[in-house]
């Protein structure tokens, strides 16, 4: 049976309906949930996580939009993201930041157990945090085939989108 893993990148409120919240992203919440529900393998989730201090950090003086405050409505996942989360019982990485080295480092110790046949991301933003994790892991693991589903990703705009997927393919992620 193959090993495969499936990443859910930041399906949280802030970024569905929410403070940073886009229609393409509410069009995408429902089936990314059921994606994931179906996966045949590992799913995991990340939470873009900052603290009450977020405008002073680097990040919030140059997008100055409060957003996924730890334990705030807009942090938490998506109601049927988190539906998921809890059936699957999948792991959460917390990430104050658009990549998540944590993510990396336990697929490192996964795949140190059994082997990964393969990795697949969905999520938001395409152009921030998902090709930052796909480029994370795809550097890690230069072997593993990683995937991103452009169909159940949204970027902060519709070009910024198409722009990441042209620079994952770029950099043999593999784009469904």
């Amino acid at each position: 049976m193959a090993n495969d893993y499936l990443i859910v990148i930041d399906m949280q409120n802030d970024f569905v309906d929410g403070a940073l919240g886009t229609p393409e992203a509410q069009a995408i919440a429902s089936d990314v949930a059921a994606y994931a529900r179906s996966f045949e393998g590992t799913v995991a989730f990340t939470k873009d996580t900052h603290e009450e201090n977020y405008l002073q950090t680097q990040e919030g003086r140059n997008l100055p939009v409060v957003h996924c405050v730890r334990d705030t409505p807009g942090w938490e996942l998506a109601p049927e993201l988190e539906a998921v989360r809890a059936e699957r019982q999948a792991i959460v990485f917390e990430k104050p930041t658009f990549g998540s080295v944590q993510l990396v480092w336990w697929l490192a110790q996964e795949n140190d157990e059994h082997p990964i046949d393969s990795i697949e991301l969905v999520g938001l933003c395409t152009d921030i945090c998902v090709v930052s994790n796909a480029l994370l892991i795809k550097a890690h693991f230069p072997e593993i085939p990683v995937r991103v589903r452009a169909g159940l990703c949204a970027g902060v705009t519709p070009k910024a989108h198409e722009a990441a997927l042209s620079t994952m393919r770029s950099c043999q992620v593999e784009v469904l």
